[in-house]
């Protein structure tokens, strides 16, 4: 199994957002961080993805094109975490996770699985709580267990700690570490905090004005130079005592 993209234009009306986005084939197991700037077109590629909005090119996931998909496979294939927030109905949170697995159509589906996605994201507590009594950070995590609970082959996730304090960001990206490598999935995380996503992806892509600016592990995707062009910063690369790179940002340009 592996996702690639080919040549993937994308258009608001006349306005292209993206241009001519080509990955080489991206292999289970890889987390990648889609990053820039704001307006650099991240959200639009991984609604486009999703099938939220219609592209040109090809993007195929195991030989199978996405825009192809029926609604069933995109259900088993493909779990998708949008920006926007579960909405706060009276449904109970465990009632909203297991609503996801019944339009799937998994008739030997066990309660077990919620539960135990539940305990992974630590949100066991509100299992049993009405969704319009959450925060929105815990309705961030429901939406997450929405995800992981189905174990697609694909996850696209767009900003899904952007409601969570610095603790809860941690627990989320392990998660979601820790579901990729297991399931042998393929993650795609759209995040502004860089040295959180740096510390857990295999490979960066950098977005700037609609085009991929690098690609690759971190360690050579992020330089210095790519950093001021996307971002317009001035910054410095380094490195914590594990190894991982920081980004220090000296000063806008």
């Amino acid at each position: 199994m592996s996702l690639t993209l080919q040549n993937i234009s994308i258009a608001y009306g006349s306005k292209k957002i993206l241009s001519d986005i080509t990955l080489d084939a991206i292999k289970p197991g890889t987390l990648v961080a889609l990053l820039g700037k704001n307006g650099a077109g991240k959200s639009t590629l991984i609604k486009g993805l999703a099938g939220l909005k219609s592209y040109q090119g090809e993007a195929s996931l195991d030989g199978v094109e996405l825009a192809n998909m029926t609604q069933h496979q995109r259900l088993k294939s493909i779990g998708y975490v949008p920006q926007t927030l579960p909405q706060g109905s009276s449904l109970l949170a465990y009632e909203v996770v297991k609503s996801v697995v019944t339009l799937q159509g998994e008739s030997t589906f066990k309660e077990q699985t919620i539960e135990d996605v539940f305990e992974r994201l630590k949100i066991s507590h509100l299992a049993l709580w009405p969704m319009h009594k959450l925060s929105g950070g815990q309705r961030q995590m429901i939406s997450l267990a929405q995800a992981i609970v189905r174990k697609p082959k694909l996850y696209l996730l767009d900003e899904p700690t952007s409601a969570l304090d610095l603790n809860w960001q941690m627990q989320v990206l392990k998660a979601i570490r820790e579901e990729v490598s297991s399931q042998n999935a393929i993650a795609i995380l759209i995040s502004h905090d860089i040295n959180l996503a740096l510390r857990y992806s295999d490979q960066v892509v950098l977005l700037n004005q609609g085009q991929i600016l690098a690609e690759g592990p971190p360690k050579e995707s992020l330089t210095v130079d790519h950093l001021a062009q996307a971002y317009n910063v001035n910054a410095r690369i380094e490195s914590c005592s594990k190894g991982h790179p920081i980004i220090l940002i000296d000063n806008a340009l």
